[in-house]
């Protein structure tokens, strides 16, 4: 059974999104440079990526907590147990690379944590974002920093609160 991809990018709140779409789900949604690429006719979606594109659309109008995606996550045995870690994150929480390496039972692992954070290719959905670091500033993001501010601040708005 081959497995496809489709590729999709989104003009979201926050600028241009890749999303790539396999048969088994989400493998890829990071922000790109919206200089290089055009924005997908929704027509031109599967119903999938339209119903991830919604999702995406419900969370930034704070209508969505949680997502119903299925994803398809790509990476080795550590980055992929630290990616199913992000996923029980709480909208509106964060926590640390330390505190991640010690539910993880590997105390001393809060670097590789980190760098396992930023091989994560499914942001938002798998919530990098939500880890800050262990004084509780803001620390790296592939997506900038502007973003994941923008994002925690966001979560916390919708909850009425505001951190960052």
């Amino acid at each position: 059974m081959k497995n496809t991809i489709e590729t999709v990018y989104y003009d979201s709140l926050l600028g241009f999104l890749k999303l790539q779409i396999s048969d088994k789900g989400l493998r890829h949604l990071q922000f790109v440079d919206e200089e290089t690429h055009d924005k997908t006719n929704l027509q031109e979606m599967s119903i999938t990526a339209q119903k991830i594109i919604l999702q995406i659309e419900e969370y930034f109008e704070g209508k969505r907590q949680d997502f119903t995606i299925k994803i398809d996550m790509q990476g080795t045995d550590f980055q992929l147990n630290v990616w199913q870690k992000l996923l029980t994150i709480p909208y509106g929480k964060t926590t640390t690379y330390g505190k991640l390496a010690q539910d993880l039972e590997m105390p001393k692992a809060a670097r590789a944590v980190g760098n396992a954070c930023g091989k994560n290719k499914i942001w938002l959905i798998v919530p990098c974002h939500r880890v800050v670091g262990s004084n509780g500033k803001l620390t790296g993001y592939a997506g900038g920093l502007h973003r994941k501010k923008y994002l925690l601040n966001s979560e916390k708005k919708h909850k009425n609160e505001i951190l960052f």
